[in-house]
């Protein structure tokens, strides 16, 4: 019997527990789910959800949307993208992934999966986010069960097109360019030396105290 429930532990054959949730961090169903969500206590992952809000569609006097500049749209994106990546390193540590959602659906729309490489990095940026606004609307953070996102990615969507479009409900995950990837992990990179300096300097610096101590 137990060798059978963990078989089908969050699958669609679990009765118990949301398979969704513990795929997305998210349920369509939300609280009112008839299945479980497990919300972890710790995780190398935090949720923040429905944080990306992309700029507003714009009518024309006709009442007919206008037709929005796609390098418009993805210069807002990548400037989100790179403040929140720089925010989350500077009050979490490194980050290993950071994806955000462009699926319409409620529970997915603007979602934004941090992973940290250490759970204790994920823990201290939770804290430190807990009261804070982003644009003027209060961040919603968690912890999230998603550390893999191989199974929470739709493969329509980035083999060709999804016939679910925006309310399917695996991840659309915006895509950013390779120059603002270089250009962070750069930042990154930069980050980790000045560590190791200062580091190496506190090491220096105590074991200067020792010699005095003993002399």
């Amino acid at each position: 019997m137990a060798q059978h429930l963990a078989k089908i532990f969050g699958t669609e054959e679990d009765k118990v527990n949301c398979p969704f949730y513990l795929k997305m961090g998210a349920c369509r169903h939300g609280d009112r789910c008839s299945r479980i969500h497990n919300r972890p206590i710790l995780s190398q992952t935090i949720l923040l959800q429905n944080m990306y809000l992309p700029p507003p569609q714009q009518y024309g006097q006709d009442g007919l949307p206008i037709p929005q500049d796609e390098d418009v749209l993805q210069d807002h994106f990548e400037e989100f993208y790179e403040d929140i990546f720089e925010e989350l390193t500077n009050i979490g540590g490194d980050l290993e992934q950071l994806r955000v959602c462009e699926n319409l659906s409620d529970h997915l729309t603007g979602n934004v999966y941090a992973k940290f490489r250490e759970e204790e990095d994920a823990e201290k940026a939770l804290k430190a986010l807990m009261g804070r606004f982003y644009a003027g609307r209060p961040i919603l953070a968690q912890f999230c069960p998603v550390t893999d996102f191989k199974d929470a990615r739709c493969r329509q969507f980035e083999e060709s097109t999804c016939s679910r479009g925006g309310y399917c409900n695996f991840m659309h995950l915006k895509k950013v360019s390779s120059k603002l990837q270089r250009r962070l992990l750069a930042k990154v990179e930069d980050r980790r030396r000045d560590e190791d300096r200062r580091r190496r300097r506190e090491d220096r610096d105590g074991d200067r105290d020792r010699d005095r101590d003993r002399d």
